[in-house]
């Protein structure tokens, strides 16, 4: 069974850990983090862990832990709603955020404790600040950190208000996704310094973005490819309208859906059509895909199938069009995109940031 040091072993080989981040993730075993009851997410749902070698080969693997379900509710579905990161993923996070000794940072999401141990390691308790929203998880986190010998300045509250009342930080790091960068998080970072956060789109996928603040109170930066992670509560979705399946109609089918599948697309549909939801699965030879509104339009296509499409409008051909647009740009990767956060809310852009990606008439 693999254990933690060949794990961080494996992290360094892939080239995710330079020799301080190696050093560090080191010295803070992922197993102090971890409390007993813990799930694996599956496709379909969150399986429980019962046995104690299950436990270990889990928390010891290149995969996230969930560590709460239904925000601690009792006889709920089964959601996870809180997690101990893939330390991969972490990896890539802090590697993002350009550390260099004596900034100060602020993590928004404290989870188990594990991120905020790393950058108090690395840059010690006066430097680190973390804010959590659940009392439960800000207290398991509080016990793991101190158990460890870790004091980091700790809040429980809302992180989309960051943490009003200090001089403005180095970096922020966030470890859940938003729906959009909060202005609040920009004014709390000096320009030149940086936010690392995931973006959960409307489209199938996540993407992580790496900003830097500029004087002007604007942040800008690169997409780093992508990153799945629980939303941030506030910045859940409600459930849309629902689908009237007595509209359903058909057509042949066009693209095959199977080339709509890549993160660069994602960034570029999800910024032309805006609030329109698109999720997936995958057989060998065989992608079917799913798409709505919040207005209760819907659309499916399959390889090789034809396309079926409900409610108002016609939601596939939007979205075919919006390819078709994306295939004469020469189809671009995910890191050739960027957002811009300004007084005006957040922009996608397309290779600088005078480009921006334009929601479609």
């Amino acid at each position: 069974m693999q254990g933690y040091a060949d794990l961080v072993q494996g992290l360094a080989g892939r080239g995710l850990l330079d020799d301080r981040w190696r050093q560090v993730f080191t010295a803070v075993p992922r197993d102090l983090f971890i409390p007993e009851h813990i799930w694996r997410q599956a496709p379909e749902a969150c399986e429980p862990i019962t046995s104690h070698a299950a436990w270990l080969e889990l928390v010891h693997s290149d995969e996230p832990v969930v560590i709460q379900i239904d925000d601690g509710a009792e006889g709920g579905p089964g959601v996870a709603t809180s997690s101990n990161s893939q330390p991969s993923m972490v990896a890539k996070m802090l590697g993002h955020l350009q550390i260099e000794d004596g900034h100060r940072v602020l993590e928004i999401g404290t989870a188990s404790g594990y991120v905020a141990a790393l950058l108090t390691e690395r840059l010690g308790e006066q430097n680190v600040y973390s804010v959590e929203l659940d009392p439960a998880l800000a207290e398991l986190a509080a016990s793991n950190l101190h158990a460890a010998g870790y004091m980091p300045q700790l809040r429980c509250g809302d992180g989309e208000e960051g943490w009003p009342g200090v001089p403005p930080f180095d970096r922020l790091i966030a470890t859940c996704a938003l729906r959009h960068i909060p202005r609040g998080f920009v004014e709390q970072v000096r320009p030149g310094g940086v936010i690392v956060s995931p973006i959960a789109r409307d489209f199938w996928s996540g993407a992580l973005v790496q900003l830097t603040v500029q004087g002007d109170g604007i942040a800008s930066g690169p997409f780093r490819g992508g990153a799945s992670y629980m939303p941030m509560r506030s910045h859940r979705l409600g459930a849309g309208a629902p689908v009237d399946s007595s509209t359903a109609r058909s057509r042949k089918g066009g693209p095959d859906p199977a080339g709509m599948l890549t993160l660069g697309f994602a960034l570029y549909a999800g910024a032309r059509l805006p609030g329109v939801s698109m999720w997936h699965s995958e057989k060998p030879g065989h992608v079917q895909v799913w798409a709505s509104r919040r207005d209760g339009s819907a659309a499916t296509a399959a390889t090789g199938e034809d396309v079926w499409q409900y409610g108002a409008g016609n939601l596939w051909e939007e979205i075919e069009q919006v390819f078709l647009e994306y295939a004469a740009l020469d189809s671009p990767d995910a890191e050739e995109f960027g957002l811009t956060v300004d007084a005006d809310g957040q922009h996608v852009w397309l290779r600088e940031p005078r480009t921006r990606v334009q929601p479609a008439a």
